[in-house]
């Protein structure tokens, strides 16, 4: 059984973009073209890969186990296709890059600026975002991921580590004054990260000679998103656990100095580390080198 490669693009392209218009809009092509193809598979293959709704298209299980084995090499081929036709040309097009939205607004926005006034030809597609995406099915080029990475079959590359570390405002510490100690913290109100349990959460802390502790603390707001943390701890509402980059560029100060929160380790992210698109390794060296240096390494 032979497939008609452009038909199997063609699929994996409804999918990802989760219609048959949508597909069409992003190659460029008409509607019918990308029906024909889908249909054209189908007959190949002797069985029916989408249900046709009015408003959707759903994977049937024949076409997910397809989708699931051929997603892969389909984008490897476009990611070798975009590689040749660079060769002879300067880089240019767009990279999508998924990034944590804390570090986008604190660490990237002059550099991305410097970087685009250098390569103009190049577009950087930012997704700010919390979750882990679907590199492959997202059609992320890139990705910045703090903390602890899944296993998984990604090509990942450490390129700094963001060490925590307790900070308040001087409006806040004028008012209440700063703990002394780290029992001490339990007496202050704290901004938390989720997920916290009835307004309190268990802060890791470890001391210059090594020594751990596990200190609960109180607040009374938890979020999820870091910049919105950051925006109350700098309003004076209470204590938080921030990098220590961040809190210094924030003017704000340190308590417990000889205390840190642990260290996140930042890793780039890509799908492959095989025939890269000039423009791909372009945002990558620059990401590499700008988060590298922000974080002090």
């Amino acid at each position: 059984m032979a497939m008609d490669f452009n038909d199997v693009a063609l699929f994996v392209r409804v999918v990802e973009s989760g219609s048959f218009s949508a597909a069409a809009g992003a190659l460029g092509i008409q509607k019918s073209s990308v029906t024909r193809g889908v249909a054209r598979l189908e007959r190949e293959l002797g069985v029916r890969l989408l249900q046709r709704s009015t408003h959707s298209r759903d994977l049937t299980a024949a076409g997910r186990a397809l989708y699931e084995r051929v997603r892969e090499s389909v984008s490897t081929l476009r990611t070798a296709a975009d590689a040749v036709a660079e060769l002879d040309h300067d880089a240019s097009g767009v990279v999508r890059v998924a990034c944590p939205p804390v570090l986008a607004h604190y660490e990237l926005v002059e550099g991305v600026a410097d970087f685009t006034r250098a390569h103009p030809k190049i577009h950087v597609e930012l997704v700010l975002t919390h979750r882990n995406v679907d590199l492959i099915a997202e059609q992320v080029d890139l990705a910045v991921r703090a903390g602890e990475l899944p296993d998984s079959t990604l090509v990942s590359r450490r390129v700094g580590r963001a060490t925590l570390g307790v900070f308040a405002s001087a409006a806040y510490l004028a008012a209440h004054g700063a703990p002394e100690t780290v029992d001490a913290l339990a007496d202050h109100p704290c901004v938390l990260t989720t997920p916290a349990r009835d307004g309190h959460a268990r802060w890791p802390l470890v001391s210059r000679s090594g020594e751990t502790r596990a200190v609960r603390v109180h607040g009374p707001v938890s979020a999820d998103e870091a910049g919105f943390v950051i925006s109350l701890v700098s309003g004076g509402l209470g204590l938080g656990m921030l990098p220590l980059g961040i809190g210094a560029q924030l003017g704000l100060q340190r308590v417990l100095p000889s205390w840190t929160g642990g260290d996140l380790d930042v890793h780039l992210v890509m799908p492959t580390a095989r025939m890269v698109p000039t423009r791909v390794v372009k945002v990558r060296d620059w990401l590499e080198g700008h988060i590298t240096h922000a974080l002090g390494q």
